[in-house]
């Protein structure tokens, strides 16, 4: 019993490792734009019958109960907290943040196809492509869109709708339109770090439809999503999850004691 009672603490020690690793990634992330919350899943494991509920007992009458022995726990999914984050105003025209549902379009360069994420801080590269990200580097929003180098102001609707305006023409001119997609299962995308998702046959396929309709959120220019980690809920799980590992590693340290014990009867 006590060797079992090693591997059962050893695998809550194991399942709380990997919280803690989700609860530093959450922390390191306090102030990473748009970045959203992870959460460990915990889940028992096999349970080992030693008599089952329902079966007779020495009298021949049905037990109400039976005799069933944990074998411990393990992490059985990490789920993302998707709720709105604060809003940060940088009143930088290509600082956008989505107010509601909805992610940004972007086109892979180096894979092909579609990326998606909520950080807004576009840019523009030197063919006067918005870009997120650096000028040099940036992924070229979908579907892309051009602002020539004379342009003077920008303004941004909150359907979407891209404009500008020039010295010579202080008139407003379209420069294209910015589409967000929605996925039924979010929790499906594959997060691919730099603040980028990408679609899974678990994610489904994306719906793609202006900012303000059909559900999705709009556009807020001159603004950032702030990371959506709550700090003092993150330091409240760090200790919760010390505490834990901590009464585990006691078992642990229990268990070997009472072995060591039942190893020296045979000295008696």
């Amino acid at each position: 019993m006590s060797v079992q009672t090693l591997y059962t603490a050893a695998t809550g020690m194991d399942a709380l490792e990997t919280k803690l690793d989700v609860i530093a990634n959450n922390l390191a992330n306090v102030n990473t734009t748009a970045f959203k919350e992870d959460r460990a899943n915990f889940q028992d494991l096999f349970y080992r019958q030693i008599r089952y509920p329902g079966a007779l007992d020495a009298d021949g009458n049905i037990t109400s109960t039976g005799i069933e022995v944990g074998l411990g726990a393990r992490v059985s999914s990490t789920q993302t907290n998707y709720e709105q984050g604060a809003f940060e105003t940088t009143n930088r025209p290509l600082d956008l943040a989505i107010e509601g549902e909805g992610f940004f379009r972007v086109n892979d360069a180096t894979n092909g196809g579609t990326l998606y994420t909520r950080a807004g801080n576009f840019g523009i590269n030197a063919n006067n492509q918005v870009v997120l990200g650096s000028a040099q580097n940036g992924l070229v929003i979908d579907p892309p869109i051009s602002i020539p180098i004379e342009a003077t102001h920008i303004v941004i609707t909150t359907d979407g709708q891209v404009q500008y305006s020039t010295a010579s023409d202080p008139s407003l001119q379209n420069a294209g339109q910015i589409l967000l997609s929605q996925f039924l299962n979010p929790d499906g995308l594959i997060k691919l770090g730099d603040n980028l998702y990408r679609q899974t046959d678990a994610s489904s396929f994306p719906v793609d439809g202006l900012p303000g309709s059909n559900g999705m959120g709009t556009v807020r220019q001159g603004t950032l999503e702030a990371s959506n980690v709550q700090p003092v809920q993150e330091l409240i799980d760090l200790i919760t999850t010390q505490r834990a590992f901590e009464l585990n590693s006691q078992v642990v340290q229990t268990g070997d004691q009472i072995m060591q014990v039942a190893s020296n009867l045979r000295r008696y």
